[in-house]
This record gives C-alpha cells, structure tokens and sequence, in this order.
C-alpha cells in the first residue's frame, strides 16, 4: 500500500494546527493519524504535534508483525489514551496552554482490514472510483442534531456552529474513543483529513478527475 500526505495552511488562517505521522511497519501494514489542533495559535499547534508523535511512538514501538485484530484495537486505544493523558498534562502545567486540544483520527491497515480510531471531527472515508463513503462518525454538536431529526445534512453544512466538537483529545482526563473495522475492497482507497478540507470542500467535490 502507498501513502501519500500533505498538509496546508490554507487561505484563511496564519497558522497550520494540522499535523499528520505515516509509517509502514515490518510485515507490510502501514498507519496514519492526522490531528486537528484546538486551543489559540500556540496551544493548538502544541496538541496536534505532541498528540501525533505520541500515538506514532506507540505504534512503532509496541506494533507486532501479523497481530490479531483484539491486539491491534488493544494498541490503538492504548496510543490515544497515551497521548490523551501526555497532552492534558502539558495543558495543566502551562497556563499559556490551557484548554488545548486536538481532534485525532488513526488508521492502522493490515491483511486488508483497516483497524480505525478517532475523536472529533476529522475523518476518515473510502474512496472508491464511484464515490466516497465516511466511514467515522463526527462527534460534533450539529452532527447529533443531524441525528436527532433537528438539521438536514445540508443544513449541518452551513450551521453556524458546526465547529463545536464533543470530543477532543487532551482537554478531559479520559477520552472516549471510537473504534472500528472496515474491510477494503480491490482497488480502494483510504483518505484521513481534518475539517480543513471537509468546511471548504464538498464530499462530492473531494474527488478530482485527472
């Protein structure tokens, strides 16, 4: 499987509070996690960075070659719980960086099972040549209008607050995280991004004919 990443400050902001890790790992399965910082310029950057070389970490160090599907879900809980507590610990001791947080998604793919974390508001879709398919669920507050009958999915995309999250990495003390599997199919793709991308272009607009 090829990786390919980026990440850009766009035309709006300053700062860049995107930050993504990739790797392969020994048997042939790769990773990726990309984080969406939160929190002022400083502390937005700090969590983002500290959230995705700590995930990356624990990944590299405690992955095994050809590992059941229990063991890597063990593993991926076990790397946002770790970067969860390293980032609310750094947001305690500096008072400059108080109340940051990232959101976080994470995929770990092997044996054509994508092993998937995530909290907030960054996703993670197959991309097929027919379409994409969202495979996380957003933990934002219009998203849980959406589902409660009170938003469209059209409107959700234009609600003034569709950037309040209900979850974060690193602001609680625990996190929930939400895990899942999703099988691949011959020739698809996997795309993980923050709403960087999603709040400016549309899902039926992510895939560019070359």
């Amino acid at each position: 499987m090829q990786i390919y990443s980026k990440t850009d400050v766009g035309l709006h902001r300053r700062s860049n509070q995107d930050a993504y890790r990739t790797g392969t790992l020994p048997d042939g399965a790769v990773w990726a996690v990309v984080c969406d910082g939160m929190g002022g310029a400083r502390g937005g950057n700090v969590a983002s960075r500290m959230a995705v070389d700590a995930i990356a970490d624990c990944i590299e160090t405690s992955y095994r070659p050809g590992a059941e599907s229990n063991s890597i879900r063990t593993l991926l809980l076990a790397a946002l719980t770790t970067a969860n507590m390293e980032v609310f610990d750094r947001a305690g001791a500096d008072p400059a960086l108080l109340g940051m947080g990232t959101t976080v998604v994470a995929v770990l793919v092997t044996g054509g099972t994508a092993h998937i974390t995530h909290a907030g508001d960054s996703r993670l879709y197959a991309v097929r040549p027919d379409g994409l398919t969202q495979i996380t669920r957003d933990h934002s507050m219009v998203q849980t209008m959406v589902e409660q009958g009170q938003l469209t999915p059209h409107e959700a995309q234009f609600h003034p607050r569709k950037n309040v999250i209900t979850r974060a990495l690193g602001v609680m003390e625990e996190l929930e995280i939400d895990y899942n599997e999703y099988d691949l199919a011959a020739g698809e793709s996997l795309l993980l991004c923050s709403d960087g991308l999603t709040n400016y272009v549309p899902p039926d607009q992510l895939l560019i004919e070359k």
